[in-house]
């Protein structure tokens, strides 16, 4: 009866947690008590025993501390399958396409076949996956639903085997492309804190666009509630999520989804930038890409002379699509609420310049 009992406990535990209110409780309960122990003990001083007989650790974890990983960091619509086609196309560089990606590439019966026609020059996502079935048993749902926020002390052993298994499956330089990646940068920096890592990022109206697909069925006048059926890149569940960190993503205290679009955008922006090795433009990389494949390639030790050959792949979309949907003014005063919104939270006090996005 005891073990009934615990078990329907904790059955009936594990479903409130998953609750946007049960996740709030747990947040409040765990504030402070969570603090970083990884700097507490010093590397040496962990690898001391007083005792000559005791096991030591082993010399795992030689495939994170590896020097020929990249690993590209992106907001969703943001040119990240033109970045990752380009490395697909370099000699050498083995590509994986969204490793977080819920139609799991590595699995034949949940991939499917369907490739976005947005996607030029792209045949199939899965190419590089081939032969990693049995990823099945590392991946994690949770991956692409919660915990999209990691601290530099996150500790997930699970996140880091699957992808040190498409590290080592690579027959040549291993590139990883992900689109949920930005806000556990401070994580995956430590981890593989040889890596490479390239952040993109895309200006937010045209992105806004590209998120709606269809502008004109959600109107610039629409409620928040009837962005419900519209989200299609999952704003909602990336906001649901970390609003436990950033309280300005509840959905609640938003005027317009935009704003909800906009604080994740600037979110992925702060953090690219923060942690990664070079942040590039998609305009930039669209309307100027020899010099920017220069920094590129430089960053990440690839022969120059390949420029020419990749050069062909990029052919830069319509920007300024945005204007379609709304003025100046009213791009303008939601993205000046959110910025106020942010230079308080972080602190930053009243002095805090605007952001100045160039309208292109």
């Amino acid at each position: 009866m005891r073990d009934l009992l615990r078990g329907l406990y904790l059955s009936a535990l594990r479903r409130g947690l998953r609750t946007d209110e049960g996740r709030a409780a747990l947040s409040d309960t765990l504030t402070g008590l969570l603090a970083s122990r990884s700097q507490d003990i010093r590397p040496a001083l962990l690898a001391e025993t007083p005792y000559r007989d005791l096991g030591t650790a082993t010399r795992s974890g030689l495939t994170s501390r590896r020097d020929d990983i990249i690993m590209i960091s992106a907001r969703f619509r943001s040119g990240s399958t033109l970045l990752w086609n380009i490395f697909r196309h370099l000699p050498g560089c083995h590509a994986y396409y969204e490793p977080f990606n819920e139609r799991r590439w590595f699995n034949p019966q949940t991939r499917g076949d369907r490739v976005d026609a947005t996607h030029r020059e792209v045949d199939v996502y899965w190419t590089e996956y081939e032969g990693l079935k049995d990823l099945d048993g590392l991946f994690s749902d949770d991956w692409h639903q919660h915990g999209f926020y990691m601290s530099e002390e996150a500790w997930n052993p699970r996140m880091q085997q699957y992808v040190d298994r498409l590290i080592e499956h690579a027959p040549g330089r291993p590139v990883l492309q992900f689109n949920r990646l930005d806000l556990r940068l401070p994580w995956a920096r430590r981890t593989w804190p040889n890596a490479k890592f390239i952040h993109l990022y895309r200006h937010p109206r045209d992105q806004w666009l590209s998120v709606l697909v269809k502008p004109d069925a959600f109107p610039r006048d629409g409620r928040m509630e009837d962005f419900v059926s519209r989200d299609r890149f999952y704003t909602r569940t990336w906001a649901t999520d970390l609003k436990h960190h950033f309280p300005f993503l509840d959905e609640r205290t938003c005027e317009h989804p935009y704003q909800l679009h906009y604080y994740l955008w600037k979110l992925s922006y702060l953090y690219g930038r923060a942690y990664s090795h070079l942040s590039i433009g998609f305009e930039e990389l669209t309307n100027c890409p020899e010099r920017v494949l220069a920094d590129l390639f430089g960053i990440c030790g690839v022969d120059l002379r390949h420029i020419e050959t990749i050069l062909p792949i990029i052919q830069p979309p319509p920007f300024g699509k945005w204007r379609q949907y709304a003025d100046d003014d009213w791009f303008r005063r939601h993205e000046t609420h959110c910025e106020n919104v942010m230079s308080g939270f972080f602190g930053t006090g009243p002095e805090l310049r605007v952001l100045e996005l160039t309208a292109t």
